[in-house]
C-alpha cells in the first residue's frame, strides 16, 4: 500500500510540534491546500538550514500541494531575536533588497516556480511597509499580551541578557500578520518552518482567531506545523563547520567544502541527515549505515552536492576528496586562499586564524599540543614555528587540520 505524506514525514524524522494533531494530519494527507515558508534575507544567500525547511517545503509541493515562499523583505529590517544573545545587526534597505534578489534565485533551485503546480514567491515589505505605525499597533498590536510574548521562547535568550529591545518585539507581530494575510489573500492554511519559529508561528494562528472574534466573523482555523533544529551529535547547530557557515551559494562556500562537510559528518548524524537531505527509500539508508557508515557518508556527501551544486560539481568534489586522501594533501581543485607574499615570516597561530581555520589563539595552541595540525604532511611541533620560504612547495603550502581539513595556501 502507497504510503501516505504525513507517514513519509514521520518516519523521515520532520514532525516536531503540531498545533493541531489530526486536524494537520488530515490536511497533508488530503486533497491539495496552500501553505506557506517564510525567509528572512538576512544574508545574501542560505545555509543549510534553509535548504532543510526547502526539502520539506518541496515534499508538500510534489505531493500536489500549494506553497508559497515569503522572503521578509519587511522582517529582515527588524530581525528574528529567536535563539540570539545579542541584537541582530540592523540592515539597510539596500542591503535587505540585495539580499531578496539573491535569495529568491537561490529559492528557485530547489523548489519548482514554473510548470506543473508551481510554487509563487511573495514578500512582505508589499503589504507591511506600507503601512503606518499608528494603523498597524491599532490593528495588530492590540491583539498581543506583552506578559504572553514574554513568556514565549524565542525572546528569553534575549531577556537573560536583559536587552530586548521593542524593535525586537515588533518582530513577532509582523511574522504573526504575515500568517493572517496570506490566508486572507490565499487562502493559506498552514505555515512551515524550524522549530525555532514555533513561538512566532503560535502568535499568527491565535492573531487569526482573535481577529475573527473582534470582527464577530467565524475564520476557520490556521495551523502550524515545526520540523525539528539540525543539530549534531554534539549538540551544535549542523552546517556549523572549521571554516565557518555552512551556505548553499558556491561563491560563500565551494563544492569540494559541501561536500567534505557532509563526509565529515559524526556516524549518528548520517542516517537522519540521509533522511532529510535524500529521497532513499529509509529501509535501504538504514541498511547502508549498519553495512558500512563510511561508505554512508560518501553517499551522503554526493547526494546532497549533487542536489544543492548539480551532478557535474559533485563529482568534481568526489574526485578531489579521493585525490587528497591518495595524494599527500594535494589537488589541484582543492580549497586554497591566496595572501600576500609579505606574509612570509609568519608564526603557525597567526597564519591559523588568517586562513580561518580556528576562531582563536588558544584554540591553535590546543591544536598544535594535540599533534592536529600538519604542514606538507608533517606534524606541526611547535607553537612557535614559523612560515619560511623553504617551507613552500613552489608557492603554496597545505595545512592540514586534523584528518579531514585541508586547505592550500597560495603565497603570491
Amino acid at each position: 500500500m502507497e504510503k501516505k505524506l504525513f507517514d513519509i514525514l514521520k518516519e523521515r524524522g520532520y514532525v516536531k510540534d503540531l498545533t493541531h494533531e489530526q486536524e494537520i494530519i488530515d490536511l497533508i494527507n488530503g486533497e491539495p491546500f496552500v501553505f506557506y515558508l517564510g525567509i528572512d534575507p538576512t544574508a545574501d544567500s542560505l545555509h543549510i538550514g534553509h535548504f532543510f525547511a526547502l526539502t520539506m517545503f518541496r515534499w508538500l509541493q510534489d505531493f500536489g500541494h500549494k506553497g508559497i515562499i515569503l522572503v521578509g523583505g519587511a522582517t529582515a529590517l527588524i530581525g528574528d531575536p529567536t535563539g540570539k544573545s545579542d541584537m541582530r545587526k540592523m540592515l539597510s534597505l539596500e542591503e535587505v533588497d540585495y539580499n531578496k534578489r539573491e535569495v529568491k534565485e537561490l529559492v528557485k533551485r530547489f523548489v519548482r516556480t514554473d510548470g506543473d503546480n508551481p510554487a509563487i514567491i511573495v514578500d512582505n515589505a508589499d503589504w507591511i511597509c506600507d503601512k503606518t505605525y499608528v494603523n498597524f499597533m491599532r490593528d495588530i498590536g492590540v491583539h498581543f499580551n506583552v506578559n504572553n510574548m514574554l513568556s514565549a521562547e524565542c525572546y528569553k535568550k534575549r531577556l537573560e541578557q536583559g536587552g530586548l529591545t521593542f524593535l525586537e518585539m515588533g518582530y513577532m507581530l509582523m511574522q504573526a500578520f504575515d500568517f493572517v494575510h496570506l490566508n486572507k489573500e490565499f487562502g493559506c492554511k498552514l505555515q512551515i518552518g524550524g522549530s525555532d519559529q514555533w513561538g512566532n508561528i503560535l502568535a499568527g494562528v491565535d492573531l487569526s482567531r482573535k481577529i475573527g472574534f473582534s470582527e464577530g466573523v467565524k475564520i476557520d482555523p490556521l495551523f502550524g506545523f515545526v520540523c525539528p533544529l539540525l543539530l549534531k551529535a554534539d549538540g551544535e547547530k549542523m552546517g556549523k563547520t572549521a571554516t565557518g557557515t555552512l551556505w548553499v551559494s558556491r561563491e560563500k562556500t565551494s563544492s569540494f567544502d559541501f561536500f567534505q562537510a557532509w563526509i565529515n559528518s559524526f556516524d549518528e548524524d548520517v542516517e537522519r541527515s540521509l533522511a532529510f537531505f535524500t529521497r532513499m527509500e529509509m529501509d535501504e539508508v538504514r541498511k547502508l549505515c549498519q553495512k558500512d557508515i563510511r561508505e554512508a557518508k560518501k553517499v551522503l556527501a554526493f547526494e546532497v552536492t549533487k542536489l544543492v551544486h548539480g551532478e557535474e560539481e559533485a563529482i568534481n568534489a568526489r574526485k578531489v576528496s579521493e585525490e587528497l586522501f591518495s595524494n599527500k594533501g594535494i589537488s589541484d581543485n582543492m580549497s586554497f586562499i591566496n595572501i600576500s607574499k609579505d606574509k612570509l615570516g609568519i608564526n603557525i597561530i597567526d597564519l591559523l586564524i588568517e586562513t580561518n581555520l580556528v576562531t582563536s589563539k588558544s584554540e591553535a595552541r590546543r591544536l598544535i599540543e594535540q599533534n592536529g595540525i600538519s604542514l606538507n604532511q608533517e606534524k606541526v611541533s611547535s607553537v612557535d614555528k614559523v612560515i619560511n620560504l623553504e617551507d613552500l612547495n613552489d608557492n603554496f603550502i597545505v595545512i592540514q587540520k586534523g584528518k579531514k581539513v585541508f586547505l592550500k595556501v597560495i603565497f603570491e
